[in-house]
């Protein structure tokens, strides 16, 4: 019967299932500005494609025409199953493309709209030194086009480490990290800040997301970054891993907030997709 938390209002909740043995595994995730058609890529390169279903109330009702298929490298071969196959972030870019940021082999490919075949991104140049599990997971696009990136950081070390781009390239910065909690993603608010997913995850239990909005006069090259807490997701609520995120202005002028879960292929875990109202 709990409808809020923090500064979020639950508007609808989805626990997504497959038959194909592909299917999971969500780290990234994206919506459209009308709400109407969702993607999300996965760990094993796949890109999951649908259209978003709402109720008489606006709330989340279901997904329709949904479709599961890989991402493509630079010859044009699926990426499936492959050891460079894993995305973790993606976002929208100026020209309408999705760009994503793949880990283990660290880099940010751009799948322009109608083109199969990505284009590559220089990426910043200390994410070549970040160890294979710490790359980008959050990547934002901002109102004044500059992209946002941030990583979980290197175990030991204070801070995530991130960058933020400009048109002479990437600049870095850092984000502060709540304690026992990394990093998993970001999206852009439409009043301009950033919104940033943390979580706090073990295989035995004591799940927990967290959201931060970041003010985006704040966002400028060598910064430490730091927010408002928006919400604190905590058992007995519905938690798992949630790695994707991303926000929307709705019709009404409200501000809609989607995650997305990462099962890690187990099955004790979900793929779970739910939207939230933002309060003032």
């Amino acid at each position: 019967g709990r409808v809020t938390v923090g500064k979020l209002r639950f508007r609808g909740g989805l626990h997504l299932t497959s038959e194909n043995p592909r299917f999971g595994g969500f780290s990234g995730l994206g919506v459209n500005a009308d709400g109407t058609f969702l993607v999300a890529v996965s760990d094993k390169g796949q890109r999951l494609s649908a259209r978003v279903v709402y109720d008489a109330g606006g709330n989340l009702a279901g997904l329709a025409e949904a479709d599961l298929g890989p991402l493509a490298d630079l010859r044009g071969f699926p990426l499936t199953d492959r050891d460079d196959a894993k995305a973790e972030a993606m976002s929208p870019g100026v020209e309408g493309e999705i760009i994503v940021a793949f880990e283990g082999e660290h880099r940010l490919w751009r799948y322009l709209t109608g083109r199969v075949v990505p284009e590559p991104m220089p990426p910043p140049d200390e994410l070549m030194d970040m160890p294979p599990n710490s790359g980008i997971k959050g990547l934002a696009l901002l109102n004044d086009g500059r992209l946002l990136a941030l990583t979980p950081g290197i175990r030991g070390r204070a801070g995530a480490i991130g960058w933020v781009s400009d048109k002479d390239g990437w600049s870095v910065l850092t984000f502060r990290q709540a304690q026992g909690f990394q990093v998993t993603g970001a999206a852009t608010l439409p009043d301009g800040d950033a919104l940033v997913l943390e979580r706090s995850f073990g295989l035995r239990g004591g799940n927990a997301a967290r959201l931060t909005r970041v003010a985006t006069v704040s966002i400028q090259p060598g910064a430490v970054l730091g927010g408002d807490t928006v919400a604190e997701l905590r058992p007995p609520l519905s938690v798992d891993n949630f790695e994707g995120v991303e926000a929307r202005r709705a019709a009404d002028g409200n501000t809609l907030i989607y995650l997305i879960s990462d099962d890690n292929f187990n099955a004790e875990q979900r793929t779970l997709l739910m939207m939230f109202e933002l309060l003032p």
